[in-house]
């Protein structure tokens, strides 16, 4: 194991003593792990448990353990989907401030977009470029993982689920759009391990690891495998003619197949 992914909810009762507690704990059991967890969301609300901003918050975690941040909570950073879809989220704005004051302070975020529900093409692109432009100040953003919306078990189960040419569009454009982001994921939990593969070959470069459990995508209706072993991660990417990596989260090479 080489990293612990933790994020969650904004919980109404738990104290901010609980989530540095939680951080040392891992390190205290497993010193050698990565730590990437609380999306921007999460962050803010830290934040205002803790009375701090969030550059002085985020510091107090980097020293209980925090190693870099995830890229969840983005959705879409239209104003008009946000009051619609999660009005009582961080807006977009808040989002990218959170994720700049990280990379200010030292630390790496990754960055989402919630694709195929109520968005048009424009608000897709209007996501796009805020990143870019975000990146192009701060440079912080290591990748940027499209999300394809799985709308079973929730208040939109009538929309339909994207198609395979709709998920390789909306990386094929990323890759394009987003030409400062090093990396482009085709997240095999969300779209399936074979169009991953596929992927590989419109932009993405990381299929994502191992992973041991993924509650998420599986509530809303996803019906990927739960974990895939090393060996078929190998397989899969040596067939689509590219050379097996492993990596650590911060992209720094631990293998070559």
């Amino acid at each position: 194991m080489t990293e612990i992914h933790m994020v969650g909810g904004i919980h109404p009762d738990l104290q901010y003593s609980y989530y540095l507690e939680a951080l040392r704990g891992i390190k205290e059991v497993r010193p050698d792990v990565h730590i990437q967890a609380f999306t921007c969301v999460e962050i803010q609300h830290l934040a205002d448990l803790s009375g701090q901003s969030v550059g002085d918050t985020l510091e107090e975690l980097k020293e209980a353990g925090l190693g870099s941040l995830p890229g969840g909570g983005a959705e879409v950073f239209s104003p008009r989907i946000r009051e619609i879809t999660c009005p009582d989220k961080l807006d977009g704005e808040g989002w990218l401030r959170v994720a700049q004051t990280a990379h200010r302070h030292g630390l790496k975020t990754n960055a989402t977009m919630l694709y195929g529900h109520i968005e048009t093409v424009d608000e897709r692109l209007e996501h796009l470029d805020a990143l870019r432009r975000a990146q192009d100040e701060t440079g912080g953003f290591l990748t940027y993982i499209p999300l394809a919306f799985h709308p079973k078990n929730t208040a939109m189960s009538e929309y339909s689920q994207t198609t395979g040419i709709e998920d390789l569009k909306n990386i094929a454009v990323a890759r394009l759009m987003l030409d400062n982001f090093p990396h482009i994921k085709a997240y095999w939990v969300m779209i399936g391990p074979k169009l991953a593969q596929v992927a590989l070959s419109f932009g993405a470069d990381d299929m994502d690891g191992t992973v041991k459990e993924e509650i998420i995508t599986r509530m809303a209706g996803g019906e990927s495998e739960q974990a895939l072993g090393h060996k078929t991660l190998i397989r899969l990417i040596k067939e689509a003619g590219r050379e097996p990596v492993e990596r650590d989260t911060l992209y720094e090479v631990l293998e070559r197949f």
